[in-house]
């Protein structure tokens, strides 16, 4: 994915490099600099992003904020059409989101309900205007429950002992949690984000046991690496 990220943002800069040269040598009038130029600051990285990031949700809310801003700069919306059409945009996606989920299943809550139904209860972690450290050293992971309000919550496990596929419910409202993983397993992610979002940093391991991580954010933000 880095790859891909680096070869993407390398075409984006050749390509500015080159309408410069193009307008320095008058062989092109292309204006760099149109109303709502700046837009593109948000456009950009979120496109990119579908490429490159496996959570897609909020770089699809980022580019329809993205394009509502520039419609408005260049005087096809008014800004006082603004929130009237791009909350319920947003509503519409976040919507889909929670179709597909249903439609197609979410393996985390899926493991979490096995585990309670053969009486394992996972291990929790709850940070309410304070942080909580969760360490795994050396102990067999299942399953966990996290979540962060106002706080932060670290979950270690990197030498945790990971012999399955385990799954991870995560919810961070106004707040933060960091998931330190191994690098022997792969990780996939189901999350339903407003004003923030999960970000998957780890590499794809297709034989190794899988981590499925649930995250709900609002205004807040789950890291994993």
């Amino acid at each position: 994915m880095k790859k891909v990220s680096s070869i993407l943002w390398g075409l984006v800069l050749v390509a500015a490099g080159v309408i410069f040269a193009l307008n320095a040598f008058n062989i092109t009038d292309i204006d760099v600099f149109f109303d709502g130029w700046w837009t593109l600051f948000i456009i950009i990285p979120c496109a990119i992003g579908l490429f490159t990031e496996r959570e897609k949700i909020g770089n699809i809310i980022g580019i329809v904020v993205g394009v509502f801003l520039l419609l408005c700069c260049q005087d096809i919306l008014n800004f006082s059409m603004l929130w009237k059409l791009l909350i319920p945009a947003i509503i519409v996606v976040i919507g889909l989101k929670m179709v597909l989920t249903g439609l197609f299943g979410n393996k985390a809550n899926e493991i979490m309900k096995k585990l309670k139904s053969e009486g394992k209860e996972p291990k929790a972690g709850c940070a309410t205007f304070s942080s909580c450290n969760l360490n795994y050293d050396g102990e067999v992971f299942e399953g966990a429950e996290l979540s962060a309000t106002f706080g932060g919550v670290k979950c270690d496990l990197r030498n945790a002992i990971i012999e399955k596929d385990c799954a991870i419910q995560a919810s961070a409202i106004f707040g933060g949690i960091d998931i330190l993983v191994p690098t022997n397993v792969n990780v996939k992610v189901n999350s339903n984000s407003i004003f923030g979002g999960v970000s998957n940093k780890t590499a794809i391991n297709a034989n190794a046991p899988t981590i499925y991580i649930s995250g709900t954010c609002m205004f807040g933000g789950v890291e994993i690496k």
